[in-house]
């Protein structure tokens, strides 16, 4: 079995951390791989077979890029690159949506720069302060969906068996891999879709917001790593997961 689970190493919020910070991007990025890596070996976690990082293969992502530019499932605009979704006739299939359903219900910020509002940005044109790389389309950097498409077809071939993430990834994330995958291959991306559901603190979900937030450092110094791990798989895995002291 091949197992890989990418890092995300380049984004707005990395961008916006680091100028925050007063550091790179790459200084933010390392500090938080290599706290997760800490709190997965804490639970006692087997590692991924490999775990790329995005900024290690933009020139694939610029070949993708340019596949889809080619094939019609893309276009410039102002040094921005879009897919889109128009030219991808199964948008939408994953999520059990259509087109038109979307966009009557779209709350999308206005773009002049689309032809589409739900078109998504494969390369973004570079800004004032942020990283960038030298493409064909000027220099940019990537946009978040087009990486991951990149290193799973990179590692485990156009076509793979399973594909996992939170059912917040559904959509849009998810959708837009498929589209932008399986337009430049015409290949089927993944073959099984496994989408785990949340934890809630006391029926609550779980968010920064509501300041209900525990850490993984948190839990395991008051439970065995093993009690978190069979607590996290007594309900199915697309069900939502009560945390408490009591189901514990």
């Amino acid at each position: 079995m091949t197992y890989v689970r990418n890092f995300t190493d380049i984004d707005d919020k990395i961008i916006h951390r680091a100028n925050q910070e007063g550091v790179d991007c790459k200084t933010i990025a390392e500090k938080y791989i290599h706290e997760f890596n800490i709190d997965m070996a804490s639970l006692g976690l087997e590692k991924p077979t490999v775990e790329p990082r995005a900024t290690e293969h933009i020139p694939e992502m610029i070949r993708l890029i340019s596949t889809l530019v080619n094939k019609g499932h893309a276009y410039q605009s102002n040094g921005d690159v879009f897919f889109s979704v128009d030219a991808f006739k199964d948008y939408g299939k994953l999520s059990k949506r259509n087109l038109e359903d979307m966009l009557a219900g779209a709350r999308v910020e206005v773009d002049e720069k689309k032809r589409n509002p739900l078109d998504f940005a494969l390369w973004k044109a570079s800004k004032p302060g942020e990283p960038f790389w030298e493409s064909p389309w000027g220099t940019g950097r990537p946009g978040w969906h087009i990486e991951c498409s990149v290193m799973s077809q990179k590692y485990l071939g156009e076509t793979f068996d399973i594909h996992g993430g939170g059912r917040d990834l559904i959509f849009p994330h998810h959708e837009n891999e498929i589209a932008q995958s399986e337009g430049a291959s015409g290949k089927p991306f993944a073959r099984y879709w496994i989408h785990n559901g949340f934890v809630n603190i006391n029926k609550e979900k779980m968010s920064k917001s509501l300041g209900n937030i525990l850490t993984i450092k948190e839990m395991v110094r008051d439970w065995h790593p093993e009690v978190i791990r069979l607590f996290l798989l007594s309900q199915h895995y697309r069900s939502p997961v009560d945390f408490s002291e009591d189901n514990l």
